[in-house]
């Protein structure tokens, strides 16, 4: 792991086409250039736009289907199964698939004329002005399944005597949810959310696959970015993807020691002291 990260570096500041041997040193001028670069300025807005949608859309339907599938119903087993396939289908198929069906002449477009609905007809992931919008709803479709996996698991971790106690003293169930269950799920609701901001900083995949970041950079990625630019200049990919590195490692050292100190045990010596 430390090798690549070290030759990527090294490569960075050189004029560097990936053949022969490094040759032209320029310091930090692929650094300047990424960082001037207004589609790669937007594709770090992009990310984070994509990081805040998820915390503020993914995690509180997460929350909510996990807490109704918590409870006894028919059925329960397969809609759970229902809600993780698509997580577990490799992102080439979901992403191609999803790019299929919301192209001009794709299946979303013939839905909505079949049912009389066809002045609501589009270029799904051809318009600027929503094409960010629309990726983030493939994504949610794709990554929801996890999360509510995730919390599914930290529910089998919170005591049933504390809600059977609150509901005798004539607590409905929302208030159990919001008063007792949701706090327990704290830890869990901190891991998810780390992990999605990390995928979200570092998306790829998905977005390559779908749109490869167009239209017009409009769904553009640091790591689509990456790729796009820097084929044939491996030093400005290089410098590129430290970037995105070290943006990553800022946030995650910055996150582990503020949001999840408590849950990973990490308590100030000396304050114990």
């Amino acid at each position: 792991m430390i090798l690549p990260v070290v030759l990527a570096a090294v490569y960075s500041f050189f004029n560097w086409n990936g053949l022969g041997p490094l040759e032209r040193f320029i310091g930090f001028d692929n650094y300047a250039r990424a960082l001037t670069d207004p589609l790669f300025l937007k594709s770090i807005g992009n990310n984070f736009t994509i990081v805040g949608l998820s915390l503020l859309i993914q995690g509180p339907l997460a929350i909510i289907v996990a807490l109704l599938l918590n409870r006894r119903m028919r059925g329960r087993t397969i809609i759970r199964a229902a809600i993780f396939v698509p997580y577990v289908l490799a992102e080439v198929i979901a992403g191609l698939s999803w790019k299929l069906l919301l192209s001009p002449r794709g299946g979303v477009n013939a839905f909505l004329e079949s049912i009389g609905l066809g002045d609501l007809a589009q270029p799904w992931l051809a318009q600027p002005d929503t094409a960010l919008w629309v990726m983030f709803g493939i994504l949610t479709w794709k990554y929801l399944g996890f999360a509510i996996l995730l919390m599914l698991a930290g529910l089998q971790g919170v005591p049933e005597e504390l809600s059977e106690a609150a509901a005798i003293d004539g607590a409905s169930w929302w208030k159990i949810q919001w008063h007792i269950t949701i706090p327990l799920l704290g830890p869990t609701i901190r891991i998810w959310a780390f992990l999605s901001i990390i995928g979200s900083i570092q998306l790829f995949d998905m977005v390559w696959v779908t749109t490869k970041g167009g239209p017009v950079g409009a769904t553009s990625t640091m790591a689509t970015y990456m790729i796009q630019y820097g084929q044939g200049n491996p030093g400005y990919g290089s410098a590129v993807a430290v970037i995105l590195f070290l943006i990553s490692l800022v946030i995650a050292v910055l996150y582990q020691r503020h949001a999840m100190r408590r849950d990973l045990g990490t308590s100030d010596a000396r304050g114990d002291d």
